[in-house]
């Protein structure tokens, strides 16, 4: 059997408040979502002033991420270079996710919506940061 890491709460709320802070520090209102290795939600927040799609969208991202063990950015490319058969993957081709990867093993992802899709991919590459720089994805 293969062991594999989890978040635990206190890894979301990190995660969570790390891209939070990236946002803030830009002027950024978004939807944050994390998810586990299943892509189920273990977390989402929309700040003030986010758009109320962003709270649909994000937790998409992120489960594209789970899915896939790519960042989000991959299926959007994919479909602005023609590749439509894409569209009809059960992925959402819309940058802003980034997965989680812990000893090999995507163990959760982020999904961020509400501004450009670099400026939402930047806030959910912060949180990944956080917890990979803290060492705290056990």
């Amino acid at each position: 059997m293969k062991e594999i890491k989890a978040l635990t709460l206190a890894d979301v709320k990190h995660i969570a408040a790390a891209a939070e802070a990236e946002a803030i520090a830009r002027g950024w209102a978004v939807s944050i979502a994390v998810c586990d290795g299943g892509g189920h939600a273990l977390w989402l927040q929309r700040m003030d002033g986010a758009p109320l799609m962003s709270a649909a969208v994000a937790p998409e991202k992120a489960r594209t991420c789970v899915l896939s063990g790519k960042p989000s950015k991959v299926f959007e490319d994919m479909v602005n270079n023609g590749r439509f058969a894409a569209l009809a993957m059960p992925v959402l081709p819309l940058e802003g996710g980034e997965p989680i990867i812990v000893d090999g093993t995507v163990i959760g992802a982020v999904g961020v919506s509400g501004v450009k899709a670099g400026e939402d991919a930047q806030v959910a590459r912060a949180g990944v940061a956080a917890i990979q720089v803290a060492g705290e994805a056990k």
